[in-house]
């Protein structure tokens, strides 16, 4: 949290310069501009070196353990199944949603100008090009895998990755094991460079808020608090579709699923991590008299693997970049980010959002064509949206859990019709 804070901090710092230089006249302002904007341009490419290979790594390792989970029991193939339900349509709703929100209200044309122009000069600006869906559906599989890693075409790699990872759940446990755990200690190293990176984000963030302030002016400001209010109502839109899934499908009744929640709810607002709430989801699985063992089976697995926001928010962010932009998405590269969104998620770190939130939002942004540099200002402010990814995330791993257990039980049994013994006369009163 106090790095969190500090990178706010830097943010705001170095857009007040920024604006202050603009407008007293400072006579270095351009020469200025030139050195923060290779300082926060360095930064940006420290981060954006780990995405392909922590990308491949975490979907290998994520996959893997999602197989095996499901593996487990019925309860654990249950609770997977309804997990990835869930995940793919909380995209899809994010998909219509967020473009219908940016007509209603969206980024004045002004500002989205000014703030285009304020990037850094390495932001590339490529429009999506019209491909019908054919077009669309054949360029998902990748000819050459290694190819579409050099052209930073994700969904293609995507697709094969994933592949490799389903296969390899179906070796043998002597050859599948040595290759998981590689690609888990590459995982693990990739997340120590970006722990090193992010050490040194106040500087990278404050030097591009300088550029962006000096270029944008207050345009910047307001923008960054449309952009957390829009996209946090794709985590709110996912948030809310717990409470009908625990009604509906849980069959709990309304109140008394908001009064068991709250108290995993609060931890998840005070802590930012689905896995510290998991003894207050519990708790209040128990509340609800949720079968402990379906309980103790599906939240951990949806602590490791399940996070409901998480591709809503994250196709969001891409959304909101490229209208920020002025792209024009075509259907297919809408398409693209929904399922690279929904498919990457399943091997994201269970980390606050400052930690996985470039590599999580810049694969989605790369197949739909959209430049990644803003993502670079925009995690500073992941601290707001990133609380309503994690108390949404918690109320429906709880909510998703009374489903799951709801299943499990099946149609109540009749009960069996009460005979009358043969040896005594029926009351015909």
């Amino acid at each position: 949290m106090n790095r969190t804070w500090l990178i706010l901090a830097a943010l705001f710092v170095g857009l007040g310069v920024g604006i202050a230089s603009a407008r007293l006249g400072f006579a270095e302002l351009h020469a200025a501009i030139a050195v923060a904007d290779n300082i926060g341009g360095l930064w940006l490419d420290g981060l954006r070196m780990t995405i392909l290979p922590l990308v491949m790594a975490l979907l290998i390792t994520g996959i893997a353990n999602a197989v095996e989970s499901a593996r487990g029991d019925r309860v654990a193939l249950r609770a997977v199944l309804t997990f990835l339900v869930l995940l793919w349509l909380s995209t899809i709703i994010a998909a219509f949603l967020i473009p219908a929100l940016l007509q209603l209200w969206p980024l004045p044309a002004e500002a989205a100008k000014a703030l285009s122009a304020s990037l850094s000069t390495s932001a590339k600006v490529v429009e999506a090009p019209a491909v019908g869906i054919a077009d669309f559906l054949r360029s998902i599989v990748p000819s050459n895998p290694i190819s579409a890693a050099a052209n930073d075409q994700l969904l293609p790699l995507i697709l094969f990755t994933a592949l490799f990872a389903v296969a390899l759940t179906h070796l043998p446990a002597a050859q599948r094991q040595p290759v998981t755990a590689f690609f888990g200690a590459v995982a693990s190293a990739l997340l120590v460079i970006i722990g090193w990176v992010l050490a040194l984000a106040p500087i990278g963030v404050g030097a591009l808020a300088f550029v962006v302030g000096s270029r944008a002016g207050t345009s910047a400001v307001g923008a960054l608090a449309h952009y957390i209010v829009i996209v946090s109502s794709a985590g709110l839109a996912a948030w809310a579709m717990a409470y009908p899934v625990a009604v509906l499908a849980g069959k709990v009744k309304l109140f008394a699923f908001i009064e068991a929640v709250a108290p995993a709810q609060a931890v998840a607002l005070s802590t930012q991590s689905s896995l510290a709430s998991l003894p207050a989801m519990l708790e209040g699985c128990e509340e609800l008299k949720v079968d402990e063992g379906v309980a103790r089976v599906s939240l951990p697995i949806a602590v490791a693997i399940f996070r409901v926001t998480s591709p809503a928010m994250n196709l969001a962010v891409a959304l909101y970049v490229a209208h920020w932009m002025g792209i024009e998405l075509t259907a297919a590269a809408i398409a693209a980010g929904v399922a690279v969104a929904a498919i990457t998620t399943i091997g994201s770190v269970s980390l606050p959002g400052q930690v996985s939130f470039l590599t999580s939002i810049a694969p989605i942004c790369i197949a739909m064509g959209v430049p990644i540099e803003p993502l670079a200002l925009l995690i500073a402010v992941e601290m707001i949206p990133d609380l309503v990814r994690t108390v949404g995330n918690v109320t429906m791993d709880v909510a998703a859990t009374t489903a799951i257990a709801h299943a499990e039980q099946g149609p109540a049994e009749l009960a069996p019709a009460k005979s009358t013994p043969e040896n005594e006369v029926p009351d015909r009163r």
